[in-house]
């Protein structure tokens, strides 16, 4: 008779390569399938995990397994606080307001009598798993927001509720518990909550110290450049210590409080910290999904029964709509926005997290059904992932909250050739939005019909007042190479390097005009500088769109007109690509070239499609 043996651990090294190999990989695979990044997390987790037993986190990093999870968290969560700058809120303030204030108490309410009479929990542990439940995890919100490209009010509604109640979560639980402590031990009411608003008054005090003490020493030259970032982790780390020690859970409100006044406090080297904090926290994401699915236990969700699903459902199409429709009453939101946020309310890592803790504590007091808990936990963060993850952008294009279906294009920069340009595109059914500082250097445009902006494309008013989800493309094009390159360089990590052009620089001779080719965009087309491109619109040089056929292929079109400058691709798909000099492309049938035709034509014996 065989003897089974217990598969071999991993090395702790091995297991963190494994994590992170598979955790970027399901983001980087998500995006090239184009699918919610946080499914295929959970999936790769599961399969490494419970499925083929290759990775155990309780056995292959035993006792650090909670920490390296609470410290993850507190890092996405601070730099969640770095996102909510109160300028940039505005339109949203007092629709967070209300679900914050209005709808944590409701939403904590509706979400223990769901466990109570859904799930059939006792009072204890109903009122108690029901202050967690008020989250809305920022460790799904991100990943979701950045794949559906929501309209700016109902992203910022999302993203800044389950922020700023992500805390409040944890320490609603902290509260209910301290009641449930006072009910079945000899513990006094006074000093339970003398204990917790102790704590929660220590905790924001922490988190206003860190962030004003950071704000302070960055902007005096206190802290060289190269350390700020190594002082920032070691500051957060020790912030969210100190006042975890206080009182547990704690730690979470801390290093929310100190994200936010960081955000707030106009430092200069607030962007290249908020980026670096973007990178390290797609890397803890990816790697608390991977950990928190391989770590599932198939015969702990044996335990579930039918009740299970009725809990789930009352909390997604129940609990989560009211608490947003009663929150949202008066406060002047259309419908639509309303109804969006209503019908998404994923919940992430902090909620699994919190749950198995408080479960542990509350059946250590005599409460059996809390075992129940952490089961419940992933279920709903495994539906809501799920749902979320491939209903979000569906539904917000169908309410008319998310970008068009084929992302358009920026143009900065009015002029001749850019006017001429951004016709050809709008005949091909490509947005287009032209900006321009100087109102006059856009009259053109207007009177075409282009939608345009006046305005610096950096500006704080052009940030709340444009809508750019629509577009994913960007040609810096005005007659300053120096403003063209900043711009480029500075909105290249929101739009992706390898989608920001820019006209050609003009040649200088001198090194000290000369700026570097490492910053600003990809040049277009035949690397023509701003006058250049003028110069052939003025002479009738014409952008004209060409349809390839299986008779008609790109080498007919090459030969056909080989004084064209091309400058674009538009796929059958509808995807649009603007297009370097020599760039490889497919001249697949259907396929659309947008190109700069010379005046003259040329005389070949094949004849082409008509040009647009």
């Amino acid at each position: 008779m065989a003897i089974e043996t217990a598969p071999e651990a991993l090395s702790p090294v091995i297991a963190i390569a494994l994590v992170g190999g598979l955790g970027v990989g399901s983001q980087w695979l998500a995006w090239r399938l184009r699918m919610p990044a946080i499914v295929l997390m959970l999936v790769a987790g599961v399969l490494i995990g419970p499925v083929l037993g290759v990775f155990d986190p309780a056995r292959d990093f035993g006792p650090l397994m909670a920490p390296i999870i609470a410290i993850a968290v507190a890092i996405i969560l601070f730099e969640g606080g770095l996102t909510l700058n109160f300028h940039q809120l505005r339109d949203a303030a007092v629709g967070v307001q209300r679900l914050v204030f209005i709808g944590a108490p409701v939403g904590w309410v509706l979400s223990a009598l769901a466990l109570k009479y859904g799930a059939g929990l006792s009072w204890s542990s109903s009122w108690v798993f029901g202050g967690i439940l008020i989250v809305t995890g920022p460790t799904v919100i991100a990943p979701l927001l950045r794949t559906a490209r929501l309209s700016r009010r109902p992203g910022q509604l999302l993203q800044w509720e389950a922020i700023v109640n992500d805390p409040l979560g944890a320490l609603a639980a902290v509260l209910a518990f301290e009641v449930v402590l006072v009910l079945n031990t000899a513990t006094t009411t006074g000093a339970a909550v003398l204990d917790l608003m102790l704590g929660i008054g220590l905790a924001v005090a922490f988190g206003l110290a860190g962030g004003y003490g950071i704000a302070w020493a960055f902007r005096n030259g206190h802290v060289p450049e190269y350390m700020k970032v190594s002082v920032l982790f070691a500051l957060l780390l020790g912030i969210f210590g100190l006042s975890d020690a206080v009182l547990h859970e704690s730690g979470l409100l801390a290093v929310t409080v100190m994200g936010i006044v960081i955000a707030n406090a106009n430092l200069p080297s607030y962007e290249e910290l908020r980026r670096f904090k973007e990178h390290a926290t797609i890397l803890l994401v990816s790697g608390v999904f991977i950990l928190l699915a391989a770590n599932l236990d198939f015969s702990e969700l044996g335990q579930l029964t039918g009740r299970a699903a009725i809990f789930v459902a009352l909390i997604i199409f129940v609990a989560r709509p009211v608490t947003v429709f009663v929150s949202l009453i008066g406060s002047g939101l259309p419908w639509r926005e309303q109804v969006l946020v209503a019908f998404t309310g994923p919940r992430g890592v902090v909620l699994v997290a919190v749950a198995g803790l408080f479960a542990e504590r509350l059946m250590s007091l005599g409460f059996e059904d809390a075992e129940l808990i952490g089961p419940l936990a992933f279920v709903l963060v495994a539906t809501t992932v799920v749902l979320h993850g491939f209903t979000l952008k569906p539904m917000a294009r169908w309410l008319g909250l998310a970008g068009a279906g084929n992302p358009g294009v920026i143009i900065v920069g009015g002029s001749d050739w850019t006017t001429a340009l951004a016709e050809a595109l709008i005949k091909a059914d490509v947005p287009v939005l032209m900006t321009d500082p100087n109102f006059g250097h856009l009259r053109a445009a207007r009177a075409a019909g282009i939608q345009t902006y006046t305005g610096d494309i950096l500006s704080e008013g052009a940030e709340q007042r444009l809508e750019l989800v629509s577009y994913d493309k960007m040609l810096t094009a005005t007659d300053n190479d120096a403003y063209n390159t900043l711009v480029a360089t500075d909105l290249a990590p929101e739009f992706g390097r390898e989608n920001v052009f820019q006209v050609e620089r003009v040649k200088t001779d001198g090194a000290r005009h000369t700026l570097p080719a490492t910053l600003g965009g990809r040049p277009i087309g035949h690397r023509a500088t701003y006058d250049e491109w003028n110069r052939l619109v003025r002479q009738g040089w014409t952008f004209r769109i060409t349809r390839l056929t299986a008779e008609f292929t790109l080498k007919d079109w090459q030969e056909k007109r080989p004084r064209s400058h091309l400058v674009g691709r538009i796929l059958p798909n509808g995807d649009f690509k603007l297009l370097q000099e020599d760039e490889e492309i497919r001249g697949l049938p259907d396929t659309r070239l947008i190109a700069l035709r010379p005046p003259e034509s040329n005389g070949s014996t094949i004849q082409p499609p008509a040009d647009t």
